[in-house]
C-alpha cells in the first residue's frame, strides 16, 4: 500500500458518500433518492438491505441501478458480496478484517470492496495493504454503538497524513462534517435510517453541506 509521499499535493474536496435505511420496498425509496443525488456530487451510494431471500434482494438493488449510475455515482452493496455481480452492483461494502479478505479474493479486480469494522490501525492497514478500495472510520455498528467522536476524527487525521489510500467518513449529524473535513477525510457518509436527517429533506440537506464538500457547478 502507498504512503503519503513527503510533499504531498493537498487532497481534493470530499465528495458525498450516502448510506440508504435498511430497505424493504426499495422503489418507494427511489424519489428521496433521486433528490439527493440531483442535489449534489454523490460518489457513491451504499445500499443497505432488510431481511429476505436472495432474489428479492437482488431485485431491490436493481431497481435503484439505473437512478445511482445515471447519476454518475457507485452503487455498493452491504455486507452481500454474493449479490454483487447478479444485481449490477458497483462493488460491495464489508465490516470486519476477515470478512474484507474474502470478498477482495472474491471481487477484485472486477468490483469495488470497501471496508469499515476495522477496529485497530492494524487491521485498517492490512485491508488497504490487500487491495482494499478504501476504508471507513465512524460507522454505526450492527448494536447500533459507534466511537467516540474525537477518537474518529484522529483516525481520520491519522490516515490522511500517512496514506494515499481513500479514507471515508462517516458523519452522524452535520456539525461533525467540518472536523472532519478538516482533519483530511476523502468521503463524509451521511445517511443510516429512514429518520436521518439527510433523508428527511434530501435536497435541503445536501445543498447545506455545500460550504464543505464538492458540488458540480450550477446544482444549487
Amino acid at each position: 500500500m502507498a504512503q503519503r509521499p513527503k510533499n504531498p499535493e493537498p487532497r481534493p474536496q470530499p465528495r458525498l458518500y450516502l448510506v440508504t435505511p435498511a430497505l424493504t420496498d426499495a422503489a418507494s425509496f427511489i424519489p428521496a433518492l433521486t433528490a439527493a443525488l440531483a442535489a449534489g456530487d454523490i460518489a457513491a451510494v451504499l445500499v443497505r438491505l432488510a431481511e429476505a431471500d436472495e432474489r428479492t434482494q437482488i431485485n431491490r438493488v436493481k431497481a435503484l441501478t439505473a437512478a445511482v449510475q445515471g447519476a454518475g455515482a457507485a452503487l455498493l452493496v452491504e455486507g452481500h458480496p454474493g449479490l454483487v455481480a447478479r444485481s449490477g452492483a458497483d462493488g460491495a461494502h464489508i465490516a470486519g478484517i476477515d470478512a474484507v479478505t474474502d470478498a477482495l479474493e472474491a471481487l477484485k479486480p472486477d468490483w469495488i470492496v470497501g471496508g469499515e469494522g476495522l477496529s485497530s490501525r492494524h487491521d485498517a492497514m492490512t485491508a488497504a495493504e490487500a487491495g482494499c478500495d478504501y476504508v471507513m472510520f465512524g460507522e454505526i455498528d450492527v448494536d447500533n454503538r459507534r466511537a467516540p467522536f474525537d477518537a474518529i476524527r484522529e483516525r481520520v487525521s491519522w490516515w490522511a497524513e500517512v496514506f494515499e489510500a481513500p479514507c471515508v467518513a462517516y458523519a452522524v449529524s452535520a456539525d461533525e462534517i467540518a472536523p472532519l473535513v478538516e482533519a483530511g477525510a476523502d468521503f463524509i457518509a451521511v445517511g443510516h435510517d429512514a429518520d436521518d436527517w439527510i433523508w428527511r429533506e434530501p435536497t435541503r440537506a445536501v445543498a447545506a453541506l455545500a460550504p464543505h464538500l464538492k458540488l458540480p457547478e450550477g446544482a444549487l
